[in-house]
């Protein structure tokens, strides 16, 4: 493994992360938490939920990556077009995708609304509800989320042609707060505010520190690939 790839698969990971504690995704992994954690008594059980949530997000934001990055890749005109003009367009993106973590600009997206009807469908299928409730979460994209694996992960796969590795460290990461959450369980409601408070604050921080760091790369790509100045 190159240090290059290495570099993107730390990437890939830090911007599941960045993912799973922003203010939408955390919410569906605190909702997720609840329907995984319901036999409190069996940590079997309770491990079991844990993996299946997580291996449910994980196959989805995998099977995005195979399709998007195997189709952009494939038509050999759209090939040639991304290798030869894809360094240009990551500074610009890089700076719109810091802007959205940043919250300087806004949009909103449809999601899977989480009706009575479709929990009661999950409940009905048992621990394989678990999968199933990951995959929907997955395909929930809010704001953040979107322009994270959108507009971050993706390129990065494309740059790579790694359709597959990259989104599945990108998914374990995104599932990583129900695993933890659902030990801190274990110990009470109360740490586990306590734990999602700090865990808040500390969104804020990684999310505005991350927007910063895009821009500024954004922001060297363009004066480098774009104007083709020289350092």
């Amino acid at each position: 493994m190159s240090a290059e790839f290495f570099l993107a698969a730390f990437s890939a990971v830090w911007l599941g992360i960045l993912t799973s504690i922003s203010p939408c995704p955390l919410a569906t992994n605190v909702a997720a938490i609840s329907y995984v954690s319901r036999r409190v008594d069996k940590p079997g059980k309770v491990l079991l939920h844990g993996v299946l949530y997580i291996t449910g997000r994980t196959l989805t934001y995998t099977v995005l990556g195979i399709l998007l990055v195997s189709s952009l890749l494939s038509a050999p005109a759209l090939s040639h077009v991304l290798q030869k003009y894809m360094h240009l367009a990551l500074g610009p993106i890089l700076i719109l995708v810091g802007m959205v973590l940043l919250e300087l600009i806004s949009f909103t997206l449809p999601g899977f609304g989480s009706s009575g009807k479709m929990q009661a469908r999950i409940d009905a299928l048992g621990s394989w509800g678990a999968l199933l409730l990951g995959i929907l979460f997955a395909l929930s994209f809010c704001p953040v989320s979107a322009a994270l694996f959108f507009g971050s992960l993706l390129p990065l796969a494309v740059q790579h042609k790694s359709g597959i590795v990259l989104p599945v460290l990108y998914g374990i990461a995104t599932g990583l707060p129900v695993a933890l959450f659902s030990l801190i369980i274990a110990f009470g409601l109360q740490r586990l505010a306590e734990a999602y408070t700090a865990l808040a604050g500390f969104e804020k921080w990684a999310r505005r520190v991350t927007g910063v760091i895009f821009i500024a790369i954004g922001v060297y790509y363009c004066i480098t690939k774009i104007f083709g100045v020289s350092f």
